[in-house]
């Protein structure tokens, strides 16, 4: 049950609707798994449980309670796939990557499983006059990509540029939008460096009007908002940055890379 609600308003702009939810722990059965790519394991979850689960927003979050590296609990932020209440099934994607525990449960996931998740705890909700999307991230921010331009209307223009470690980790959406997508390929060590994804975006067109969506590793996402306001003159309430991530830092994120120093 949502039990708050606040509206931050930006003139003629976009609107920021942020919307609290009761904060609800629930325990599910994974009932699939699919290597989905080389680098990312796709779980589906089921179970009674889920009876009134809720995320309006693409970008949500949930939390996810896993045994940690050394066997004691740890939890991790992950956003909803995909949701379908009529078959009861939550779709949670993970970045096959050595070295975390959430990644390292999903490898060992088998149907049958058990995951106990948390939330997600509130939205931010994206409305107002946009009349084009550009969504920029990395493969840790695919499923919140995935998600919006599979839910934005019909006929939305939507451009996407992922950067990912090669040709095989690209995915293809279902969706009605006029989708344009571009890929940067590097090596997961690389995931710190903007250079290719800068690289793109230096020539694409951003259209008055354009909503900029970024979610990456925070130093990329700090980087790329900086060039959106500095060299593209885009005004700061048409860009939403976060840092999905930090390298070198355990369960690190940064919710608004406009507020690092």
């Amino acid at each position: 049950m949502k039990f708050f609600q606040s509206f931050l308003n930006r003139g003629d702009g976009p609107e920021i609707r942020r919307v609290r939810h009761e904060l609800v722990r629930r325990s599910l059965e994974v009932r699939a798994v699919e290597r989905f790519t080389p680098h990312m394991i796709r779980i589906t979850l089921g179970g009674p449980e889920l009876a009134g689960f809720t995320s309006p927003s693409p970008d949500d979050h949930i939390k996810i309670f896993v045994p940690g590296l050394d066997g004691s609990p740890t939890r991790r932020d992950y956003t909803p796939r995909r949701y379908d209440p009529q078959t009861g099934m939550l779709i949670l994607d993970f970045v096959n990557h050595h070295g975390g525990p959430a990644a390292a449960w999903a490898r060992a996931a088998r149907p049958g499983d058990r995951l106990e998740i948390g939330g997600p705890r509130g939205s931010q909700i994206i409305a107002g006059p946009i009349d084009h999307w550009l969504l920029i991230g990395d493969e840790t921010a695919l499923p919140a990509v995935g998600r919006r331009v599979e839910e934005l209307p019909a006929g939305t223009p939507v451009t996407t540029l992922v950067a990912v470690p090669g040709v095989e980790d690209e995915q293809a959406f279902a969706t009605a939008t006029h989708h344009v997508a571009h890929w940067v390929f590097r090596s997961m060590e690389q995931a710190d460096d903007a250079a290719g994804i800068l690289a793109i975006l230096k020539n694409l067109e951003i259209p008055d009007h354009t909503f900029v969506w970024v979610g990456a590793e925070a130093r990329v996402a700090k980087a790329v908002r900086q060039y959106l306001l500095d060299e593209r003159r885009i005004p700061p309430q048409w860009i939403k940055a976060s840092g999905y991530w930090a390298k070198g830092q355990a369960d690190a994120s940064v919710r608004d890379v406009g507020d690092v120093r």
